[in-house]
């Protein structure tokens, strides 16, 4: 007997079919797509999935008919005879014709304006980039890229890659530099063995090819399957080629695996035509691509265009779009903030976007759901921007069926505690618990005031926290330093070295910075880098505490919204009970500035992320020796210290004309 098909599954079906029909034709019919490749192909694998679970559904007109389908301290290190560099990014057309006008512009300074401009393109290979040194024709070392300077020697493991020769076809001494990577189909293999073996998946294969590199066992990295493709020659023997399109060819020459989708063009026209072609088709590969890369053609147009502090200028990684899917919005539900602020939460249909299953996405505000205009029940597109932060970018509106229901801001939320009454907070986007102290609010600011950023307490994570709170052990601030052996021997799971631990890191956390101090205690609007400012400008918090609202509005970094919540603060007879409670617990010194050193009067902004450090210990490096950190790029800035995915702030240096330093140049300043 056939199973009764659910009358919500076929009206799914039939909206499906017909969205996905639109689409199609937007995309083939009329050059005018709507959404990405990425967000049609999710439509298509859910129309399969309804398909194959009722296969009496599946018909001849179907869609799914159209279907086609840093250097680890075990390894030893090298120094790179030729820097490796990374390429600057564009993220669109205009992005491109902006770097191509440098480009040209520079050309023109040289005066080769009569010289021949051409672009190879050549597909970014989603892989671990790999060096390779040959002496004589014989494979000698092969290395990772590690900083630029300096990678890992990891010859042996270089040496289980078929694809890569252990003596080429002439007896050349040369330096080839090119991308390691392991096959989709592969990738899936793996991760299923180790899933059954309870291993931790690889997200993407660009992680799997990195592993592969660095295992320590030559027979693992074999057991990996890795490929290669090579595709620039850094030093050679004899006479290098006049163009990077001839140099491909030499490459090929002399045995090595090449990629045989590179292109010359004329014009940047031709170029975007293959950009979007490899957009379209790149899924089809079983090797990931993130982007093409677009080389000025004449080797001695790029000799003389040079390099940046960070960058080739003769070069451009012009990126694909972020990876994007649909799903549907199951709930919307109220987040309640430490400081009370109620952030909308949309609670997705699980799905895999960017190498990570992804359930949840902000959306930040009410005026943001009224954009958008979601709905709990809305099939959306989710966007991982920067491969971090899960983002609804759009709604399809043509898949409703008139069962959504639109989101209101209640009046009341009950993890406001007390009444559960909320507020919209006056001239902001933002609703608010009118009840300061609730359960939840009270939650979020202990892990605040006890993270690395305030006073540090590295034994009192979110669970020991909780637990505290929850017996009554806590409920402000001063407590925490009042805790006894005793009290916390008798809560379960408490074993006396976790107790003596906790106990340890909080008498350390006795005395602190004034800094550190108004971090923690979560004054809405106040970050570390303002915390900072008011600590350098008061000193002392009792001079803080009694501040006017103009005194405080003329401080650099601060100006009204941060004033005005400031004082509010302090004015406050619960924050002032707090405040003098927790004084008398603990010990307030000054920050230490240091009045001279190298970096003396130069102010810093951090941007992307570092490799030998974090960002918080590069900003302790540059205070201690004398200079200032920053949250935002101005005319007033002396560096822009950039680690790898830098955001706006580096293109804000780059417009404004302020020195860029690479991690390696910044630590050499010291």
């Amino acid at each position: 007997m056939a199973t009764e098909i659910p009358k919500e599954v076929k009206n799914r079906l039939k909206k499906l079919k017909e969205t996905i029909e639109r689409h199609r034709r937007l995309y083939h019919t009329e050059d005018k797509p709507e959404i990405s490749d990425e967000a049609y192909d999710s439509l298509i694998k859910e129309l399969e999935k309804i398909e194959s679970d009722y296969p009496d559904l599946k018909s001849a007109d179907s869609p799914t008919e159209r279907i086609g389908g840093e250097p680890l301290k075990e390894f030893v290190k090298v120094k790179h005879q030729v820097k490796q560099w990374s390429y600057d990014d564009a993220f669109d057309f205009e992005e491109l014709k902006k770097w191509d006008e440098k480009v040209r512009n520079f050309i023109r300074k040289e005066g080769l304006g009569k010289e021949k401009v051409e672009y190879c393109c050549e597909l970014k290979i989603d892989g671990l980039k790999v060096v390779l040194t040959y002496k004589d024709g014989k494979l000698v070392r092969g290395a990772t890229r590690g900083d630029g300077d300096v990678g890992e020697d990891v010859t042996n493991n270089i040496k289980t890659i078929d694809s890569i020769p252990l003596e080429l076809k002439e007896k050349v001494s040369v330096i080839v530099v090119g991308e390691a990577w392991v096959g989709k189909k592969d990738l899936e293999k793996i991760n299923k063995e180790r899933k059954k073996q309870g291993e931790d998946l690889y997200a993407n294969t660009r992680n799997l090819a990195a592993g592969a590199i660095r295992q320590l066992d030559p027979k693992m990295a074999r057991a990996r399957k890795l490929n290669s493709f090579i595709y620039d020659i850094d030093l050679i023997s004899i006479k290098k080629p006049d163009t990077q399109d001839a140099e491909i060819s030499l490459i090929k020459k002399l045995g090595f695996n090449i990629n045989p989708n590179h292109q010359v063009f004329s014009d940047l026209e031709g170029v975007e035509k293959y950009y979007q072609s490899w957009a379209k088709k790149k899924d089809q590969l079983d090797y990931g691509l993130d982007g093409i890369v677009i080389k000025i053609n004449s080797n001695k147009i790029q000799q003389a265009l040079g390099y940046t502090a960070k960058s080739p200028r003769w070069g451009v990684a012009y990126k694909f779009q972020a990876e994007q899917v649909t799903t549907v919005v199951e709930d919307i539900v109220l987040q309640v903030g430490r400081t009370g602020v109620l952030t909308p939460v949309a609670h997705l249909r699980p799905t895999v976007v960017a190498g990570s299953t992804v359930s949840r996405a902000t959306l930040h505000n009410e005026d943001e759901i009224r954009r958008l205009d979601v709905r709990i029940g809305d099939t959306v597109v989710l966007q991982k921007a920067g491969d971090v932060i899960p983002d609804i970018v759009s709604v399809m509106k043509e898949l409703r069926t008139g069962k959504e229901k639109v989101f209101n801001f209640p009046k009341y939320v009950q993890a406001c505690g007390g009444d559960g009454k909320i507020e919209r907070i006056p001239g902001q986007a933002a609703w608010r618990c009118v009840n300061k102290n609730s359960f939840e609010q009270q939650k979020r600011k202990f892990y605040h005031f006890v993270s690395k950023k305030a006073f540090d307490i590295s034994d009192m994570g979110p669970k020991v926290s909780d637990v505290l709170l929850e017996t009554n052990l806590i409920s402000e601030y001063a407590d925490i330093f009042t805790l006894k052996k005793g009290d916390l021997l008798s809560l379960p799971r408490f074993a006396e070295k976790s107790v003596d631990n906790l106990l340890s890191a909080i008498e350390k956390a006795r005395t602190v910075t004034l800094s550190r101090l108004l971090t923690g205690i979560s004054i809405p609007q106040v970050g570390e880098e303002t915390a900072r400012d008011l600590s350098k400008h008061f000193k002392k918090i009792e001079k803080l505490q009694n501040a006017s609202f103009t005194e405080l509005e003329n401080l650099s970094g601060v100006g009204p919204i941060i004033a005005k919540s400031t004082v509010n603060f302090f004015s406050s007879k619960e924050n002032k009970k707090m405040l003098k409670n927790l004084l008398g617990q603990v010990k307030v010194k000054q920050d230490e500035v240091a009045t001279s050193g190298n970096l003396s009067g130069k102010k810093f902004v951090l941007t992307g992320t570092l490799e030998k450090m974090s960002r918080d210990e590069a900003k302790e490096m540059i205070r201690q020796s004398g200079g200032e950190v920053s949250g935002s790029v101005s005319k007033e800035t002396d560096y822009v210290l950039v680690g790898e995915n830098p955001g706006s702030k580096y293109e804000k240096a780059q417009q404004l004309g302020i020195a860029v330093l690479s991690e390696k140049e910044f630590l050499a300043l010291f």
